[in-house]
């Protein structure tokens, strides 16, 4: 034996370097995770297009609160709340509802009761002066059902014309 090789240093020396292992590779490598990843994003493209439609679906509302907001008499404020139901809800359903039979409806599918006080304000709408303007009470209520009211799930969406 030579001196090199009975010498820690020569021992060294002596040692072979490792083989680097392979790179992990950074994508998956089991289907499991691809087919997690594309359910992942049929549920994101699912969810986005629920969204969309129930922004269109609800168009009908943002056009009635803003014309709740212009409307400067009782009869307009009525008028608003009467194109909001026939847009939410079947025309054979809404369009003959007056009276306590109109406001009952709007407490049935409000998520409230509609105040007795803004109730009769509205069913006396039409007889009143022509420049009467609303009671807060009755914008409060009218523009709390218009964001709140549940609509009839089969109900064709229109647009309330502005």
């Amino acid at each position: 034996m030579n001196e090199e090789t009975e010498s820690l240093v020569g021992l060294i020396n002596q040692l072979v370097d490792p083989v680097p292992p392979a790179p992990v590779p950074l994508v998956p490598q089991t289907w499991g995770w691809v087919a997690l990843a594309l359910l992942l994003l049929a549920l994101l493209i699912w969810g986005l297009w629920r969204r969309h439609r129930r922004h269109l679906a609800n168009a009908y509302r943002r056009a009635a609160l803003a014309e709740l907001g212009r409307a400067g008499t009782t009869a307009e404020l009525a008028a608003v709340l009467r194109r909001a139901a026939l847009a939410a809800y079947p025309r054979v359903e809404v369009a003959s509802l007056t009276g306590a039979d109109w406001t009952a409806f709007l407490t049935r599918t409000g998520r409230r009761r509609f105040p007795d006080t803004a109730g009769e304000e509205l069913r006396r709408a039409p007889y009143r002066a022509p420049g009467a303007a609303p009671s807060p009470e009755l914008r409060r209520a009218a523009e709390h059902w218009l964001k709140t009211h549940r609509a009839a799930p089969s109900a064709p969406r229109r647009e309330a014309p502005a």
